[in-house]
């Protein structure tokens, strides 16, 4: 999980630098916005024994999964 969200930040700080034009921000962002969603269903899907190995909590769980796609 730590990977994915680091990664995440690296390429949202990559779309709001970016000097490009606005449909390739907007792709960007559409691209960031989907791997979130990927993710927290992937994460959604680990059972409990899944989630110890990751060293993620059912309460660190639960915040990454109540946030919207956009943050």
């Amino acid at each position: 999980m730590e990977r994915t969200l680091s990664s995440d930040l690296a390429f949202e700080n990559n779309a709001q630098q970016s000097q490009g034009s606005l449909p390739l921000r907007l792709l960007a962002n559409l691209m960031l916005w989907q791997r979130r969603i990927a993710s927290r269903h992937q994460l959604a899907r680990l059972d409990s024994r899944l989630l110890a190995d990751a060293g993620i909590s059912e309460a660190q769980r639960y915040e990454e999964l109540s946030k919207p796609f956009w943050r």
